[in-house]
């Protein structure tokens, strides 16, 4: 199933059932954007994501931004071919910039159907990329391929926000683990509204 507005609404009636999320909901469900960070150019989105591992939100959005600016004029193909220290020139490390070339090789070569791939089919197909792990492959489904019922335990701010909003022991994993399968088959809007929580400082009291 693929995330979009009508399911967007399906999923809010069904989280409701929860008491933080129907309360992050009442605040926050008019200022989610499914389409933020979606786009079609699989490898611009890749290198997005890898521009955005263990840094701030902050400091991800200005590099992103000169990443726009830098080569959104150039084809993947030219990307490919960039001087590695053009790329460090955003400020990124010479290890990212590696990632990201490497990822333009990928999908200068990859004839992969990710449309039509299962969640595992994608992560394990990703995974053959050098720098992309589990993190990134599940912002992936998640932003890129739209997947609705995609969940990231190794994304800090989702952990911090849980801790905050349900007060729970999240290295319980038993305890934490049915609590999110509790959001399924719509755990990435589950995610989406504890990202805007932990975004906002706004939490279940």
């Amino acid at each position: 199933m693929e995330l979009n507005q009508k399911t967007l609404k399906k999923a809010y009636n069904y989280l409701s059932k929860d008491n933080c999320l129907c309360f992050l909901i009442e605040k926050f469900s008019n200022d989610i954007n499914i389409n933020e960070r979606h786009d079609h150019n699989y490898a611009k989105a890749l290198s997005y994501l890898i521009i955005e591992q263990q840094v701030s939100f902050k400091a991800a959005l200005a590099i992103k931004e000169r990443f726009r600016l830098k080569f959104s004029d150039l084809s993947n193909n030219k990307i490919l071919k960039t001087d590695i220290n053009e790329l460090k020139s955003i400020g990124i490390s010479l290890n990212k910039a590696h990632y990201i070339l490497n990822v333009y090789k990928y999908f200068e070569d990859s004839n992969f159907d990710f449309k039509n791939a299962s969640n595992k089919n994608v992560i394990e197909e990703l995974s053959k990329i050098k720098g992309i792990g589990p993190w990134s492959s599940q912002m992936f489904l998640m932003f890129v391929l739209l997947r609705i019922n995609v969940f990231s335990k190794g994304d800090l701010a989702l952990m911090n926000s849980i801790k905050k909003n349900y007060r729970i022991d999240i290295n319980d994993s038993i305890s934490l683990d049915n609590l999110i399968d509790s959001w399924s088959p719509y755990k990435t809007v589950a995610s989406l509204l504890l990202w805007k929580s932990i975004e906002e400082k706004y939490f279940y009291v």
